[in-house]
């Protein structure tokens, strides 16, 4: 299916976080409501309309050190996606491939993926179910990413591999039709102001907690996104590094969003979305 057009620049909503009063700590149960879906939380989204600009054409301009983000075209083997244990066993180890080739990393550990299908009145209530995220939002603070270092690597290696530097960054890709549909916006870490735009939330498990940021409203943020990504192009999303001298960028806020330029007749969006920890000598 041919998209309509391929616009410069789209003005869509994009739903930002509200914190709780009186510096209270953010937070959300993550066990949803098996009725309604909803997930308890003591914080509140406003919408704002801002600008988000198509960087294709122009995407060699962003990488993971300027922007926080970078995308690349590199179509998968693995192409099903339906099966869990399949996508560990073929789609992991050539996404540990990718990394290492796209970052120069030495060591990747690729601790979680999800998959999202957008399926319109369906509650997001089970992995099974997960629709696109309509929140600005980082996955990763600095705290739950040093936590997911000891968590997912032997206690004995993680004390010298914090020592250097390492990230998390999520690999996203479209499955099965281009991404016309709640497309994926990234906001560029050049516009962001770190400590006043981005606030944590924990993430309340029932046997332990993370910790999220929500991502307030800033007029001088700057959205982009590659319209009409296909299942054969990625994008690096940066959730966390742990240079954080002001010489990169340390994340990047992102969401799923409507955008008012895409035909009537797109598919309903697919993706998976790949996370991992990265590691340099």
């Amino acid at each position: 299916m041919a998209s309509t057009g391929n616009p410069s620049t789209v003005t869509a909503s994009i739903n930002y976080f509200i914190p709780p009063d009186n510096g209270v700590r953010a937070y959300v149960n993550i066990n949803a409501d098996p009725i309604s879906g909803k997930r308890g939380q003591n914080f509140s989204l406003a919408t704002r309309e801002m600008a988000i600009e198509n960087v294709r054409g122009k995407e060699d301009e962003y990488t993971l050190d300027n922007a926080g983000f970078q995308f690349n075209r590199s179509p998968a083997k693995h192409t099903s996606f339906l099966d869990d244990e399949e996508i560990k066993k073929e789609y992991y180890p050539e996404t540990i491939e990718l990394y290492k080739k796209l970052t120069g990393a030495s060591r990747v550990v690729i601790f979680d993926h999800t998959i999202r299908r957008h399926r319109p009145g369906q509650i997001d209530d089970s992995p099974e179910k997960r629709q696109p995220v309509a929140q600005a939002h980082v996955d990763q603070t600095t705290k739950a990413s040093i936590d997911r270092v000891h968590r997912h690597l032997p206690a004995e290696e993680a004390p010298e591999l914090l020592k250097k530097r390492f990230q998390i960054i999520n690999l996203w890709r479209p499955i099965s039709v281009p991404a016309l549909e709640w497309p994926l916006a990234l906001c560029d870490y050049r516009s962001v102001v770190p400590e006043k735009d981005a606030l944590p939330v924990a993430l309340v498990y029932p046997d332990r907690e993370g910790e999220t940021y929500g991502v307030v409203h800033n007029p001088d943020h700057k959205w982009k996104y590659l319209r009409g990504m296909t299942p054969e192009e990625v994008v690096l999303i940066k959730c966390f590094d742990s240079v954080q001298d002001g010489s990169v960028a340390v994340f990047t806020p992102h969401t799923g969003f409507v955008d008012p330029s895409t035909p009537s007749d797109a598919p309903h969006r697919e993706s998976i979305e790949v996370r991992a920890l990265v590691f340099y000598d």
